[in-house]
C-alpha cells in the first residue's frame, strides 16, 4: 500500500488546467474509498495529485471528473514513489478453489519472493492454473487467502492487485496495429493520443518490436505477437506478471529463444512472474522458484536444482524425467538416468575400492533392451527389467554404445553407485 501525506481538505487543483500533460493514471484504494490519481503539474513537477470518489463511483465518471472540474486534492505524493514498479511478493495461505464437487486447489501455502522467476509445473489438472487465475483475480478464492506486497487481495477486483497478465492465446485486437494493441487500455482511460503512443512505442522497444509497431496481428508470428501481449501486460507497470503457457504455441525452435528472451526482461524488469506451465525443460531453463503441482497440491518446491537432484516424492522423480525409482525392502528412492551404467549380460562392472571417491557400486537389475534413441552426443536407452517392474532409462555416450552387445532385444545388466541414490518420500 502507497503511503500517502493527507493535506488540508481545503486544498483544491484546477483539474483542466494542471492534468494537461498525464503520462500515467493510477487507480488505489483507500480506507474503502476509489481513487483516481494523475501526474500533478506541482511548481517543481514532482508531485502527483490524487482525486478520491465514493467507494463505488463509476471509473469513467471519476476520471472525466478528474479532468473537467476542480478535484478535490486530500493528498500528495512523489510521483517517483509511485510510479516506480517495485516487484510484489506473493503468498498463498491454504488456498483451496472448488468447481461443484471437484476440488482442483486443495488448501496449499505458497510463498514467492518479490523478483523471483516462479514456475508453476505440473501435468494437465493438476490446479497450477486455477492457482494463477486467482492470484490475478480472474477465479475466486473457495478458501484461503491471497496476499500482494503483504496486502491481502483475495476479494479485490483484477485491476486493484497490481498485476498483469498474459494469457495463452494472447488475445490481441485483429484491426488494430501492435502499438495501438499496447495503447489500448491508455486510450480506454482517456489518456492523450501521444502520450499513450509514446508509451507504448517504449515498451514495444523493450521487447525489441519497435520495427513492427505498425503491423497487425494477422502479419506477426507467434513469437512477436506474444512480445506484443507482454508488452501490453507491462503497460501499467504491475509489480507481477503472470503468464498462462506462454510458450506452449510456439514451435521448438522458437520456443527456446523466446525462453531465453522472458528471463532477460525479467531480470531487467526486476518484477516477479508467475509462469504455468507443464514442460519440465522450461521450467528448469526460467525459474528461481520451481513448484510441482498433482492433484491440486503442491508435491514439492524449490530452486530448479534442489527440485532435480532432490525430488521428494515418486510422481516428482518420475515427471521431471531424467529419474529412475527403485522400490527395495519397502523403501523408494531414484537414481539418476545419467548415473545408471549397463553392462553386457554376465559381465561384472570392477569394483571401485578407494578409486573414483571411494563409490562402490550396487544394483545388478537384469534387463533387456527395449530401445536405444540417438539423441547426438548419448543415446537414451529404455530398458525392461526382466522382473516385471518399471522400464529403467539410461544415458549412454555415443562412443561407449556399441549396438552389437548393447542394442534393442540385448540382455544387459544395470548398476549405480550408491552415493548416487536419492531416497524418496512413501
Amino acid at each position: 500500500m502507497i503511503a500517502q501525506e493527507e493535506t488540508p481538505e481545503s486544498l483544491t487543483i484546477d483539474a483542466a488546467d494542471r492534468l494537461q500533460n498525464m503520462s500515467q493514471l493510477v487507480d488505489v484504494k483507500h480506507n474503502g474509498m476509489s481513487a483516481i490519481g494523475a501526474p500533478f503539474d506541482a511548481t517543481d513537477g514532482t508531485c502527483l495529485a490524487f482525486a478520491w470518489f465514493r467507494s463505488g463511483a463509476a471509473s469513467a465518471f471519476a476520471r472525466r471528473a478528474l479532468r473537467r472540474s476542480r478535484g478535490h486534492l486530500l493528498m500528495i505524493q512523489p510521483v517517483s514513489t509511485v510510479l516506480e514498479t517495485k516487484a510484489a511478493d506473493i503468498e498463498l495461505v491454504h488456498v483451496s478453489k472448488q468447481y461443484g464437487d471437484s476440488l482442483a486447489v486443495d488448501a496449499i501455502d505458497l510463498r514467492i519472493a518479490g523478483g523471483q522467476y516462479c514456475c508453476l509445473l505440473g501435468p494437465s489438472g493438476c490446479g497450477k492454473t486455477s492457482t494463477l487465475r486467482m492470484i490475478a483475480g480472474h477465479e475466486s478464492v473457495t478458501e484461503g487467502d491471497i496476499l500482494i506486497a503483504g496486502r491481502n487481495v483475495t476479494r479485490a477486483e483484477p485491476a486493484a492487485r497490481g498485476t498483469a497478465m498474459v494469457f495463452q492465446n494472447y488475445a490481441l485486437f485483429p484491426h488494430l496495429s501492435a502499438l495501438d494493441n499496447v495503447a489500448f487500455s491508455l486510450k480506454m482511460r482517456g489518456i492523450a493520443k501521444d502520450v499513450r503512443r509514446k508509451r507504448a512505442a517504449e515498451l514495444l522497444e523493450l521487447v525489441a518490436m519497435s520495427a513492427y509497431a505498425e503491423r497487425k496481428p494477422a502479419q506477426l508470428s507467434g513469437g512477436q505477437q506474444q512480445r506484443v501481449a507482454l508488452a501490453r501486460a507491462l503497460l501499467n507497470q504491475p509489480g507481477c506478471l503472470l503468464l498462462d503457457e506462454p510458450l506452449s504455441a510456439l514451435d521448438p525452435f522458437l520456443r527456446v529463444q523466446m525462453r531465453a528472451e522472458l528471463k532477460r526482461w525479467q531480470k531487467e524488469l526486476g518484477i516477479t512472474f508467475v509462469h504455468v506451465t507443464h514442460s519440465q525443460e522450461e521450467a528448469m531453463a526460467l525459474a528461481d522458484l520451481v513448484v510441482v503441482m498433482s492433484h491440486g497440491r503442491i508435491e514439492q518446491s524449490g530452486t530448479p536444482h534442489e527440485v532435480f537432484n532432490r525430488p521428494r516424492t515418486e510422481f516428482v522423480a518420475r515427471f521431471l524425467g531424467g529419474h529412475n525409482v527403485f522400490k527395495t525392502n519397502g523403501r523408494l528412492f531414484t537414481v539418476r538416468a545419467d548415473h545408471l551404467r549397463i553392462v553386457p549380460h554376465g559381465i561384472t562392472p570392477v569394483q571401485n575400492a578407494g578409486g573414483d571417491n571411494g563409490m562402490t557400486r550396487i544394483g545388478g537389475v537384469p534387463c533387456t533392451v527395449r530401445e536405444a534413441e540417438y539423441q547426438g552426443t548419448h543415446l537414451r536407452m529404455t530398458l525392461d527389467p526382466l522382473d516385471g517392474s518399471p522400464e529403467l532409462i539410461s544415458l549412454v555416450s555415443d562412443g561407449d554404445y556399441d549396438p552389437a552387445r548393447l542394442g534393442p532385444e540385448a540382455r544387459v545388466v544395470v548398476w549405480w553407485n550408491e552415493q548416487d541414490a536419492h531416497p524418496l518420500a512413501a
